[in-house]
C-alpha cells in the first residue's frame, strides 16, 4: 500500500502559492500545490531533445510516450535542454508521485523520486505548452513543487449497460493520465451484459454479451432478453483476453492501475441466463446467485482465477451491492447452508459469501474491494471499501480500519444531470453541476487525524443506463472529471472555484480539439431559478402538522422543510425536497391567525427512473378552526405515469378567502415503491 502521507522532499515554504491574478492564463489541472511564475518564456523548438536517467522498461516506456506526444521530444543520452531525473528519496514519507519542475530561459528540469512523478510532471508540461506558429512551443517560466493529496484517484466506467470498445477505453485512459488520475475501475459484469471472456464458462459471452435492442432502456422495457452475436438485431460485445491484456498494458504505461469488477452475488441476471443451475432451487431466476449451492463458489472462484491472470492489480472488486435476499428466504439450499453455518438470517448469508471470496483472494495474494454493503461483514484490515451511499458509510469504513475510497452519489455519480434537465439529454435524474463536484470534501470533519489516514482517495462513477453512445458517455464525464481530479490531487486550501471555472472553460476547448465530446460549459444554464432565493410567503416559518409521515431518508429540513421559504432545485436529493414513500401526503399548516389569502400552491416532481411520480390527485382545503375544512380546489394530474422526462408541476389554487388552517392532501398513484416529493407549501 502506498504511503498516504503527502510530504514532499523539498521545503515548500521556499515557493509562494500562485493566485489567479499572478498566473494569468498559466494553469494546470489539477492545480499544483505550489507554483511560482516569472516573466518571460522558454521556446521549445520542433527539434528539441530530452534526456533521462531511467533504465530498462521504465526508460523504454517513458521515451516512447514522450516521442509520441504532441511535443515530439526526441531522446538522447548526452545532456539536453529538457532533463528528467530520477533521484533517491530523502524521506520515508516522500510521496511516490510528487515532482519538482523548473522552467528557465535555458531549459526544463524535472526531478522526482519515481517514474510516476516524472510522468505527471510531463502531463503538467503538456498543459503549459502554448503552440508557437513558427518554432514549436512556448512555456511560461515556472517553478513547481507538486504532489497528490490522495493515493487513489479514480474513474469508474460501467460497460455492462452499454458496451464500449477497447479503443474508447484507451481514449479515456489518456484523459485520466492528463489529469493525474491513477485508477480505472472497470465494471465488466452486470445484469445487462457480461463483458469479459472467461474460457471455462463460454456461455457467459455467447449468450449474454448481446441484446436484440438498440439501447439499455429498450432492453429494460422489452423483457430483459439476450441474443447471440449472429442475431441481425444484436447490439453489444465483450472483451477478449487479448483485448484485456492490451488495455491493461496501455494503462500501465500511463501509471494507471485497472481494478476489474466482477459483480456478486446480486446484479447477476445474465449469469443465471447463461448458467441457470446457479439459481436458487425451485424458484424462477432472479438477480442473485444462490449461496446455498457449492457450484456457485466453484463458478465464482473459477471466474476470479481467470480475472486475476489478466489483471495484476492488488485489489479485485467484487461488487457486493444491492443484493436482494427474497429468493434466499425461500430456497431450501440457502436455508440448509444457513443452518449448517449457524447464520441467523439471510444478511449473514451474504456476509458468508463475501468472506469466502475474500479468503480465496487472499490465498492468491490479492485483496478484496467492494461497494459499501460489504461493511456488514467481518473483513480483514487489508480490504477496501468504495463508499457510494453517504458520508456516514465512509466514517464507518474508516473506523473499521479499512482503506476507504469516497465516492458518494451526491458528488461523484456522473450519470446525474449536469445542467437544467430540460436542456440536457435524458439522464437517470439528480443534478450534479461542475461546481458541486468541485465543492466535494472527501474527509469527513468527524474523523481524527489518525482516522483520516484510511481515506485512500476518491472516485467518479459513470453508470451508463442512459448513455447509449460513446459521445454521450464523454459528454457526461467532461468537464466534471476535471473537478474531481483537482479534489483528489490538490490541497483544500489551494482550491479556488473562480480560478478553476476559468481554467475549465479553456480546457473544454482543448479537450474538444483532442476529439472528446464535452458538455458545453460556457452555455451552462445552472440551478432552478426559484431555488436561488428565499420566498417570504405567508406560511414561511409556520408550523406543519404531518398527518402522514415523511421518509427519514428524504427528510430535508424535517418538520420545517415545507415552510422554510426554500424551494427545491433540480434534484430530490438536494435536502429541500421532502419525500413520502408508498404513501399519500397529508398535512395541515397553521398560519397562527386568520389571514386573507389569494394563493396556495405546492410543487411536486416526476422522474420515473427512481420511482418518483406526481400525485394522482391533490386537494387544497381551508379551515378557520382546524376541524372543519372546506375544499378549495381538487386537481387531477394529467401527465401520464409513463412520461420519463423530469417534470416539476405546481398544484395551485387562486381566489380570495379568510383562513387560518390549510390542508394539503396529495394522493399517491399506488405504485409499490413509489415516491412523492414536495418542496414548499406557498401561501400568499
Amino acid at each position: 500500500m502506498k504511503q498516504l502521507s503527502i510530504v514532499f522532499f523539498y521545503v515548500l515554504a521556499m515557493f509562494s502559492t500562485v493566485t489567479a491574478a499572478q498566473v494569468g492564463d498559466v494553469y494546470i489541472i489539477p492545480q499544483p500545490q505550489t507554483m511560482r511564475v516569472q516573466a518571460g518564456d522558454y521556446l521549445l523548438t520542433g527539434q528539441s531533445t530530452f534526456t533521462c536517467n531511467l533504465s530498462g522498461t521504465d526508460r523504454d516506456d517513458f521515451v516512447r510516450y514522450l516521442e509520441n506526444s504532441p511535443l515530439a521530444l526526441q531522446y538522447q543520452k548526452s545532456p539536453a535542454p529538457v532533463t528528467f531525473r530520477l533521484i533517491p528519496s530523502v524521506s520515508s514519507e516522500t510521496s511516490e508521485e510528487g515532482y519538482r519542475l523548473v522552467i528557465t530561459p535555458q531549459g526544463i528540469e524535472v526531478e522526482s523520486t519515481s517514474t510516476a512523478g516524472l510522468f505527471y510532471a510531463f502531463q503538467s508540461l503538456l498543459q503549459l505548452a502554448q503552440p508557437d506558429i513558427v518554432s514549436g512551443y512556448r512555456f511560461p517560466l515556472v517553478e513547481i513543487e507538486d504532489y497528490p493529496r490522495f493515493s487513489y484517484r479514480g474513474l469508474h466506467l460501467d460497460v455492462s449497460r452499454h458496451f464500449r470498445t477497447k479503443e474508447f477505453v484507451k481514449k479515456q485512459l489518456d484523459a485520466l493520465a492528463r489529469y493525474k488520475l491513477n485508477r480505472f475501475h472497470w465494471h465488466l459484469t452486470d445484469g445487462a451484459g457480461w463483458r469479459i471472456e472467461i474460457e471455462k464458462y463460454p456461455e457467459l459471452t455467447r449468450k449474454t454479451a448481446y441484446r436484440p435492442f438498440p439501447d439499455w432502456k429498450s432492453w429494460w422495457q422489452g423483457g430483459l432478453t439476450y441474443c447471440t452475436s449472429d442475431d441481425p438485431e444484436a447490439q453489444g460485445g465483450y472483451y477478449t483476453k487479448e483485448d484485456i491484456r492490451e488495455v491493461v498494458e496501455y494503462a500501465r504505461q500511463r501509471h494507471i492501475t485497472i481494478i476489474p469488477e466482477i459483480e456478486m452475488p446480486g446484479h447477476s441476471e445474465e449469469v443465471l441466463v447463461a448458467y441457470p443451475q446457479l439459481a436458487c432451487e425451485g424458484l424462477p431466476a432472479g438477480g442473485e446467485l444462490c449461496p446455498g449451492r457449492e457450484e456457485t463458489f466453484t463458478f465464482l472462484t473459477d471466474v476470479l482465477t481467470e480475472v486475476m491472470e489478466l489483471f495484476p492489480s492488488e485489489y479485485i472488486h467484487i461488487g457486493g451491492d444491492e443484493a436482494s435476499t427474497a429468493h434466499w428466504k425461500q430456497c431450501p439450499l440457502c436455508q440448509k447452508r444457513m443452518h449448517a453455518e449457524g447464520l441467523k438470517d439471510e444478511s449473514e448469508l451474504q456476509v458468508y459469501l463475501i468472506s469466502r471470496i475474500e479468503k480465496f483472494l487472499q490465498a492468491h495474494d490479492r485483496k478484496l474491494i467492494g461497494w459499501d454493503e460489504v461493511l456488514s461483514g467481518d473483513l480483514s484490515k487489508d480490504a477496501a471499501v468504495t463508499v457510494w451511499r453517504n458520508e456516514e458509510k465512509g466514517i464507518e469504513a474508516v473506523r473499521k480500519g479499512l482503506y476507504t475510497v469516497m465516492s458518494p452519489g451526491s458528488y461523484c455519480y456522473l450519470d446525474s444531470y449536469q445542467d437544467a434537465p430540460a436542456t440536457q439529454p435524458l439522464a437517470i435524474g439528480g443534478y450534479l453541476p461542475l461546481q458541486k463536484v468541485y465543492s466535494f470534501e472527501p474527509v469527513p470533519a468527524q474523523l481524527t487525524s489518525k482516522e483520516t489516514a484510511h481515506i485512500w482517495g476518491i472516485q467518479a462513477n459513470v453508470w451508463t443506463e442512459y448513455m447509449p453512445t460513446a459521445e454521450h458517455v464523454e459528454y457526461m464525464i467532461y468537464p466534471r472529471l476535471l473537478a474531481l481530479a483537482e479534489v483528489a490531487w490538490t490541497q483544500p486550501e489551494q482550491k479556488d472555484w473562480t480560478r478553476f471555472h476559468a481554467e475549465a472553460l479553456s480546457e473544454v476547448d482543448k479537450l474538444r480539439n483532442l476529439g472528446y465530446h464535452t458538455f458545453d460549459l460556457k452555455n451552462e444554464v445552472g440551478e432552478r431559478p426559484i431555488a436561488l432565493g428565499v420566498d417570504n410567503h405567508k406560511a414561511k416559518g409556520k408550523k406543519v402538522n404531518y398527518i402522514t409521515p415523511y421518509s427519514d431518508h428524504y427528510a430535508a429540513g424535517g418538520n420545517s422543510a415545507l415552510t422554510d421559504g426554500l424551494h427545491g432545485g433540480w434534484t430530490y436529493g438536494d435536502q429541500r425536497w421532502q419525500g413520502f414513500l408508498n404513501s399519500d401526503v397529508e398535512l395541515v399548516i397553521d398560519l397562527e391567525k386568520q389571514e386573507k389569502i389569494h394563493w396556495i400552491s405546492a410543487d411536486f416532481m416526476q422522474l420515473i427512473g427512481p420511482y418518483v411520480w406526481l400525485p394522482k390527485e391533490m386537494t387544497i382545503s381551508a379551515s378557520s378552526d382546524g376541524k372543519e375544512f372546506v375544499d378549495l380546489k381538487d386537481i387531477i394530474t394529467e401527465l401520464p405515469v409513463t412520461d420519463e422526462k423530469l417534470t416539476m408541476q405546481t398544484y395551485a389554487w387562486t381566489g380570495e378567502c379568510d383562513v387560518r388552517y390549510i390542508k394539503i392532501k396529495a394522493k399517491s398513484n399506488g405504485i409499490v415503491g413509489g415516491w412523492l416529493f414536495v418542496d414548499e407549501i406557498v401561501v400568499r
